[in-house]
């Protein structure tokens, strides 16, 4: 059996109530440090959301320190592996949501939809009284996604409950169930406290997320389609975790594939076919630029992405 690959990554979030979250964060921020750790984590009153990067030893201690924070004993964390690390640099934020929805008065901690097993969510969505509905932004499913789940073609999170009023009685048209997913299930227990709020009763959630989903289900039995958008320089994954083959335009942050790289409107670090008619000739100029001193460092062996170690 192969070894995995020497960098660790943990996806994390936990919905909890913090009196105080100025306070831990130069705590959380000097203990990943301390331990190497790269990548983001994000607190706030609600909880804490982030996904991190590092060695086995330095991401268990920084994860056994979260499950003492008051109330995340519970942690979600969901692991894989990476061949290097993915992060340039470790982050600590204060946010006013851990995952931003912008509707006042959800608390998952409340009220939230009923949670779904990876092993069991195949059954659920086959159900023609289901409605799936994948709660990503538009980049994240065009490389992959749920095989007949209803794309919203958001840009943000924060779109997602004018989208859902706006369309309700079209989608709930002769069904009752409404299943969603979202990558590691944080966007899925925000969504689903959203539609209990809305006044639907069945609501369901693939708990751990897809990454859960891709690492629990085998691929022959498997109902997802494609790859899954991580939010770090691994791109995407495939099942089983593995590494997928997207890489990231530097430029807007979307995943493109090789395909994507012979189109006249891609040039690395400067432009894609998703973001090409969005920026101005000034913008591609300045993209240019940096990637000609990004290609400079590699040459000297220097990073030059990241050279703050640290980012409160």
């Amino acid at each position: 059996m192969s070894q995995p690959h020497p960098i660790k990554v943990a996806a994390l979030y936990r919905f909890a109530a913090f009196d105080e979250p100025a306070r831990l964060q130069p705590q959380i921020a000097d203990l990943c440090i301390a331990h190497g750790i790269k990548g983001t984590i994000l607190i706030a009153h609600e909880g804490v959301n982030g996904t991190i990067a590092g060695s086995a030893e330095g991401i268990d201690s920084v994860v056994a320190f979260l499950k003492t924070l008051p109330g995340c004993a519970d942690l979600d964390v969901k692991y894989s592996h990476a061949k290097e690390m993915p992060f340039y640099r470790m982050k600590v934020r204060l946010k006013k949501e851990i995952v931003t929805l912008g509707v006042d008065g959800i608390d998952p901690k409340r009220e939230v939809g009923t949670y779904v097993q990876p092993e069991d969510w195949n059954a659920l969505i086959s159900d023609p009284d289901t409605v799936l509905i994948d709660t990503r932004n538009d980049y994240e499913v065009a490389i992959g996604t749920f095989e007949g789940a209803i794309d919203p073609r958001t840009k943000a999170f924060r779109d997602f409950p004018q989208w859902f009023r706006e369309n309700r009685d079209s989608l709930a048209e002769g069904k009752t169930k409404f299943a969603m997913f979202c990558t590691g299930g944080i966007r899925c227990e925000k969504s689903t406290a959203f539609l209990k709020a809305e006044g639907i009763d069945e609501v369901y959630h693939l708990e751990g997320g897809i990454l859960k989903y891709l690492e629990t289900v085998p691929a022959e039995e498997s109902k997802w389609q494609g790859e899954c958008f991580v939010f770090d320089d691994r791109v995407s994954v495939k099942h089983g975790l593995e590494l997928g083959t997207k890489e990231l335009c530097r430029a807007c942050r979307h995943p493109i594939s090789d395909e994507d790289k012979q189109s006249p409107s891609y040039q690395e670090g400067v432009s894609c076919p998703a973001c090409f008619n969005e920026r101005s000739e000034a913008d591609r100029q300045r993209y240019a630029e940096r990637q000609k001193q990004i290609a400079l460092a590699s040459k000297r062996g220097k990073q030059h992405i990241g050279v703050n170690p640290r980012a409160l």
